[in-house]
């Protein structure tokens, strides 16, 4: 039997599925349920203790040993600081140590309760990787400390074998060992791209319904990966927003999920995750509720980013890696052909053609949505660089810009993306096309009055007088603050500022004056910083949008 504490229980599992087969135990009571499992799920392979000094080096000497992690478990308070020295040495000898740590419930830390202090970031030099598990309550909090303990695990041996902290706060009553069984816990593995052809792609090329979804690439990834990604979506879904597409038109897959949620036909079995962030939540959500079968990040750090929630590999690879190795399993097995795979493929290029085809003859009234489409059609077909802001506007240019997008997604903030077009635009020699919003131009208007060379910055600033994306999200509409504190309603102008930066500008109010307006911005002989402003309808933004939508 095993303990009642369910974090106690994920860790245990885990740790059996890593290959942790030998621990040394302290005495304690906060511990003792992870003593207690330990000695139940290990055996033999438990030892006790008392000094935790001691027993931390007498773990580092198991390790050396038998050339594998060993487990140390100590109590609550300042029994953790004194594994500090085999931990240290651990650290420069590259050997793998597991420091298991009860606590308190965090409430507790700094309330004048024995055995305790800040035991969380103790030690960080010398650890590959801290976690301190939850309490679960719900099936998010059980993803979440599994997720945690994955991730400490796969540090151990990412890092060149060194010592990890699990750190795990356990709420009285201490002493239940009602759980018969350990629960079956998802595996996340850490595999290297050496090993990659050998053993996931033959997995892939046996799933019924692959895909392949693409977060944020930086440029020049983006452009290194052009070449397979075009071989690729032949045969396979390939989900990409314009954050890592350097060449080609929008796939529409946002709007897509829109109308087909909830058929399982077109839920993935098996999922390869290439680059970062995803600006649709949209597709994340349906990633999330899908049932699949396996799930593989990629990133070259190996850091476990599980946008799924359903990861069962980390790749450390680089994006064009993957792709060149996907390109050749698949030609050399000439899958994904016939039967299933083909048919799960066929299903999402019938929608993805049909919402690509409603999106090109869509005309929407005038909108800040009809303002990005014309700036779009103009400069698809030039050679220039576009930098989006966050929030609705980087939603408009995946709809309709066929250059790759430079966006700050890293956080999503609305700071800074008017400083980080003028450091662009003061980089090349080409057209630097910034769209912005008027919170985040008006956030970073002191991006226009520094000494740094803007000759070729052109924006198109999008202004209907506050937030517009909080016009998007239903049920906001009945709070009474919404205008004018949520979505910080303002009646300001940026023509005096362009007037005291040199900056030339131009205003638009309707649709006519919009054409002239995109014109004149996107003139080849325009020379030095330009601004058209775009003044809009909240209301109407959101309506238009939506009216897209449905």
């Amino acid at each position: 039997m095993y303990s009642d504490k369910e974090n106690i229980n994920i860790l245990t599992s885990l740790l059996l599925a890593h290959g942790i087969r030998h621990a040394v135990v302290c005495p304690g009571s906060r511990n003792a349920p992870l003593t207690h499992n330990l000695c139940e799920a290990l055996g033999s392979g438990c030892e006790s203790v008392t000094d935790e000094r001691s027993a931390a080096f007498v773990a580092l000497g198991k390790a050396q040993a038998l050339d594998e992690p060993v487990a140390v478990c100590v109590t609550s308070g300042s029994a953790l600081l004194n594994t500090l020295p085999a931990v240290a040495e651990a650290w420069y000898q590259h050997v793998p140590l597991v420091v298991i740590s009860a606590d308190r419930p965090a409430a507790m830390i700094g309330q004048l309760q024995g055995q305790t202090l800040p035991q969380q970031p103790t030690l960080t030099t010398f650890w590959a990787k801290e976690v301190s598990l939850p309490e679960p309550h719900d099936e998010v909090e059980r993803w979440y400390c599994n997720r945690l303990v994955n991730e400490a695990l796969c540090a151990m041996s990412q890092c060149d074998k060194r010592p990890v902290h699990i750190n795990v706060p356990v709420s009285e009553p201490l002493f239940n060992f009602t759980t018969p069984e350990l629960p079956c816990e998802r595996v996340i593995r850490l595999t290297n791209m050496s090993l990659w052809p050998a053993t996931l792609t033959r997995a892939f090329c046996q799933s019924v319904r692959p895909m392949l979804v693409i977060g944020q690439l930086s440029f020049s990834v983006a452009r290194r990966v052009v070449d397979g990604l075009d071989k690729l979506r032949g045969k396979i879904v390939v989900l990409q927003e314009q954050l890592s597409n350097a060449q080609g038109a929008p796939c529409h897959f946002d709007e897509v999920l829109k109308e087909i949620a909830g058929q399982e036909t077109y839920e993935p079995d098996f999922v390869i995750y290439l680059g970062q962030t995803l600006v649709s939540k949209r597709a994340k959500h349906f990633l999330q509720r899908c049932r699949l079968r396996r799930c593989v990040v990629v990133n070259a750090s190996g850091e476990l980013t599980d946008v799924t929630m359903h990861a069962t590999d980390v790749v450390v690879g680089r994006a064009e890696e993957v792709i060149d190795s996907l390109c050749h399993a698949i030609k050399k097995e000439d899958v994904f052909s016939v039967g299933e795979p083909r048919a799960f493929y066929e299903r999402w290029a019938t929608v993805l053609d049909k919402q690509t085809a409603f999106c090109r003859q869509f005309s929407p009234a005038y909108s800040q949505m009809m303002a990005v489409r014309r700036l779009c059609k103009v400069v698809n077909n030039q050679s220039c660089s576009l930098q989006f802001a966050n929030s609705t506007v980087i939603r408009l240019g995946q709809l309709y810009a066929s250059h790759y997008l430079f966006v700050n997604r890293g956080v999503n903030g609305i700071e800074g993306s008017l400083s980080t077009a003028v450091g662009f635009a003061s980089s090349v020699c080409r057209p630097v096309y910034c769209v912005i919003g008027d919170l985040s131009f008006f956030y970073d208007q002191n991006a226009l009055w520094n000494g740094v060379d803007k000759r070729q910055l052109r924006i198109l600033l999008l202004n209907n007088s506050c937030g517009g994306i909080f016009h998007q999200l239903a049920g906001l509409e009945k709070s009474p603050y919404r205008d004018d504190y949520v979505s910080a309603g303002h009646h300001a102008s940026a023509k005096g500022i362009c007037e005291a930066t040199g900056v030339a500008y131009r205003l638009v109010k309707d649709a006519r004056t919009l054409a002239d307006g995109i014109s004149w911005l996107t003139c080849d002989l325009a020379v030095g910083p330009m601004l058209l402003e775009v003044f809009t309808d909240a209301e109407a933004d959101a309506r238009e949008l939506q009216r897209y939508l449905q």
